[in-house]
């Protein structure tokens, strides 16, 4: 056998980078991680993290104006853009100093850099002249967003990344996008007291989730003062003395402060030297992966975004552990992606698990039921809010299992994590039936509705 180096090299440290390097490790084995940024990736650096807190200082104004209508009075509330960046910074230097430190109890080396394979068992650190061989590599370098660079103007645009250091709040601002990350900074900037616009080139927000969900979501986000423009794109954006004006395709001419593009992001992959060592990418400019992980290099796994599977943090962490298990412990293992949970920080909020009800017709051959509520929730109703919350509930209608849970409202990311247990383990209608309400919930509606939407039975 070669003598190298060491016996796994991680690129990328982010959670599933982190999550396999210190299992290996800690089985014994002689494990390094090059990070050519910060620890953390982009869950704890620039993105779920940093916006969860972002998400949380914007809903503030909502919360306020709720307490108004309990009889709460505030004088002088305002919010302090350069306060609130120096605390999410503070914070996330403190997460990523965390996961330096996991990866250093684990025995794991830490090499900040930017590492290039040179063939299968070879990386250089660039800038740093380092050449280190491996007996395996793991390649987790995640994605990164994409932009139109062809579209004139596209250099005066940002992305979400640098949405977490704008040096001051703007005024106004245009989000490009109907996917997460545009729906989320929408409701951010709103909240904080922006002027947004949100322009998507399709006929609705959330490509890809359930009809009921997009078209609920996109009337709420209105109700919060986000003006949305459908069915069209940018021409240019020009930038003037006053602003960025942007020329879109219907005509219309909206001047903000910042442009924002959240279109998508792609595998991160430029310069990886993957050809170097052998390994593919898929038509669609991912990492070709087998069911464990491995590409078409045999020493040479990639887990997480720059796979392109399902780009979530709990499943890179899942596939992390599943790369270990397969690799180092003799135990093939795969992650399941069916009914996987998810949330997408809107203002209001989704939660989604399962198929949607387009999907499930399309599964269930002998058709669907269908269950779904629209109502007030009680903190609204007091204060004489028109806001509404979505619950939707997708049955097999031969197996009458619940195939599907969707819910747009308060709280949807908390109750959709306990209701995924449910359709995970295949539970029927009949079992979240004889389930016992908590009242008074909003979730309690998960378990108590009984009328079928009118017409839903039918083949898929």
């Amino acid at each position: 056998m070669a003598d190298y180096d060491y016996d796994l090299f991680v690129i990328g440290a982010g959670s599933g980078g982190v999550r396999a390097a210190r299992l290996t490790a800690l089985d014994g084995k002689k494990v390094a991680v090059a990070e050519e940024y910060r620890v953390g990736g982009t869950c704890v650096i620039r993105g779920c993290v940093p916006k969860k807190f972002m998400v949380m200082a914007s809903e503030v104004s909502h919360a306020l104006e709720i307490a108004e209508g309990y009889g709460w009075s505030f004088d002088n509330a305002k919010f302090d853009w350069p306060t609130f960046l120096e605390a999410k910074d503070v914070e996330i230097a403190r997460l990523s100093g965390i996961y330096a430190a996991n990866l250093g109890k684990a025995g794991v080396e830490l090499v900040h850099g930017r590492a290039v394979l040179k063939d299968a068992h070879t990386v250089e650190i660039v800038g740093k002249d380092r050449t280190i061989t491996a007996e395996k590599i793991l390649i987790a370098t995640g994605g990164r967003p994409w932009k139109p660079e062809e579209l004139p103007g596209i250099e005066h645009a940002i992305t979400s990344e640098e949405a977490f250091h704008l040096p001051e709040l703007p005024k106004r601002i245009l989000i490009a996008g109907g996917g997460y990350i545009a729906v989320e900074f929408a409701g951010i900037f709103a909240g904080l007291g922006v002027e947004t616009t949100l322009i998507y080139r399709g006929p609705n927000i959330l490509r890809g989730f359930d009809d009921d969900v997009r078209a609920h979501l996109a009337g709420e986000i209105e109700k919060r003062g986000i003006k949305v423009i459908l069915g069209c794109q940018h021409e240019k954006i020009e930038k003037t003395d006053t602003g960025l004006v942007n020329h879109l395709e219907n005509g219309m001419k909206l001047e903000t402060d910042v442009v924002m593009f959240a279109t998508g992001r792609i595998p991160y992959v430029k310069d990886l030297g993957l050809k170097n060592a052998g390994v593919e990418l898929n038509e669609a400019g991912a990492i070709k992966v087998d069911p464990h992980s491995r590409t078409t290099a045999d020493n040479i796994w990639a887990i997480g975004d720059v796979t392109d599977r399902m780009n979530l943090t709990p499943v890179a962490i899942r596939e992390a552990v599943a790369f270990h298990q397969t690799v180092y412990r003799d135990n093939p293992q795969h992650f399941d992606y069916e009914a996987v949970a998810t949330a997408v920080f809107s203002q209001p909020p989704v939660g989604v698990v399962g198929l949607s009800e387009a999907e499930a017709r399309r599964s269930c051959s002998n058709g669907v039921d269908v269950y779904v509520t629209r109502f007030r929730p009680m903190k609204y109703a007091f204060t004489g809010s028109d806001e509404r919350v979505l619950m939707k509930l997708v049955v097999d209608a031969d197996s009458q299992r619940v195939v599907g849970v969707h819910i747009v409202g308060p709280e949807s990311p908390e109750m959709i994590q306990l209701a995924a247990i449910a359709v995970k383990a295949g539970l029927t209608k009949a079992q979240w039936d004889a389930t016992c309400a908590v009242h008074p919930t909003m979730a309690e509606e998960l378990v108590t509705l009984k009328e079928k939407q009118s017409g839903a039975t039918s083949a898929g």
